[in-house]
């Protein structure tokens, strides 16, 4: 089936491209943009009056916990086309979900597996004894295994010293492994101390903002020089402080991401979406990341650099050359909003329809 989307306002996953334009796809791609009005040839198309709204790049949330088909269902209804997986076993419940993924109205999807952790600490009370890794000589096994189920990057929980996570010498030698193997490093750091140890073992992408006092200029311009990334997952933080009643500590959280953006940081849109019991708080899959957007832009991001943080910004740090961008010859995942997000960004949650690979997701009437 092609689409045509006509008379549409286009944010291409970098700008709002001038005047309004037509914008036809099918099943196996986008196949078009052309000014609005043009090239309305008489194939057979579905044509959609797109006046008033604006045409997205289906959103990518970088942080999600996957529990079932239904997380890719919800993510979908609320435009998040691509979910990053943050951990996610056994192996097998992960091939499942992956053989599913991004078709029939379902979320795409990629995942490390399972995460690495050390021998304590909070993680260790419910993520499998496999994932335990307590010296450096165990760093290059984890990550092979890790390939062989097809991770498609190594996520690390890295602990302040003495918290129970990986010590400095094989946290280093985690990141060091999945460098070799081709393999970004996405490194939980919830505290300050954890944030300092994987900035010294050299990871990637920094998932999570401490609460509390605002990062130290040091740190910043350590992530700056770095070309780290940093996934800040405002909603579970404000969630945290919200379920102790510690507003102070939030301020803390958004500072630090002004201060990240500021110093030219590469900031992405995640949220820690998740239903697990032992989570510090749960967030909702899907509409969660339409307030993770505000948060950034609470935190100093423009509307626009906010909406590259969900497209793509993200594509660009994860390898997925095939989407986060309204191109021709690029995946058909689309979310038609009203308004302009340009100008407010909380237009993204004002969603007229979703497309997955070209296909209309259906949406109940209560999303």
């Amino acid at each position: 089936m092609t689409t045509r989307i006509t008379d549409v306002r286009v944010f291409d996953g970098e700008q709002l491209l001038p005047d309004r334009k037509d914008v036809t796809f099918d099943a196996t791609r986008i196949l078009a943009i052309d000014p609005a009005g043009t090239n309305l040839g008489r194939e057979t198309v579905t044509g959609i009056d797109g006046y008033g709204t604006t045409l997205l790049p289906g959103l990518i949330d970088a942080h999600i916990h996957l529990h079932s088909s239904d997380t890719l269902q919800q993510l979908a209804s609320f435009g998040v086309t691509t979910g990053l997986d943050m951990a996610t076993w056994p192996a097998e419940k992960l091939a499942s979900l992956r053989a599913i993924a991004g078709r029939e109205g379902l979320a795409d999807l990629r995942s490390p597996g399972l995460p690495a952790i050390g021998p304590a600490g909070n993680h260790a009370r419910f993520v499998p004894e496999e994932a335990v890794v307590t010296n450096p000589d165990q760093a290059a096994r984890f990550v092979d295994a890790r390939g062989t189920e097809g991770a498609d990057y190594i996520k690390i929980v890295a602990e302040a010293p003495g918290d129970g996570g990986p010590d400095q010498p094989t946290l280093t030698a985690l990141v060091d492994a999945a460098h070799e193997h081709g393999k970004k490093v996405i490194a939980h750091t919830a505290t300050p101390g954890a944030f300092a140890m994987a900035l010294v073992a050299g990871a990637d992408i920094f998932t999570h903002i401490p609460l509390g006092p605002p990062l130290d200029a040091d740190t910043v311009q350590r992530m700056a020089d770095n070309d780290a990334v940093a996934v800040p997952t405002l909603t579970l933080m404000e969630g945290i402080t919200s379920s102790h009643g510690n507003a102070q500590a939030f301020a803390g959280s958004l500072r630090s991401v002004t201060a990240l953006q500021q110093e030219g940081v590469t900031v992405l849109a995640g949220t820690d979406a998740n239903t697990e019991p032992g989570a510090p708080t749960r967030v909702a899959y899907g509409t969660s990341l339409h307030h993770e957007l505000e948060l950034l832009v609470d935190a100093g991001l423009t509307p626009t650099k906010a909406l590259r943080a969900a497209t793509s910004r993200t594509a660009d740090v994860f390898d997925l050359p095939d989407r986060g961008r309204i191109r021709p010859g690029l995946r058909s995942d689309l979310l038609l909003v009203d308004g302009d997000p340009t100008v407010s960004i909380a237009a993204t949650g004002t969603i007229r329809a979703v497309y997955i690979a070209g296909v209309p997701v259906h949406r109940s009437a209560t999303e």
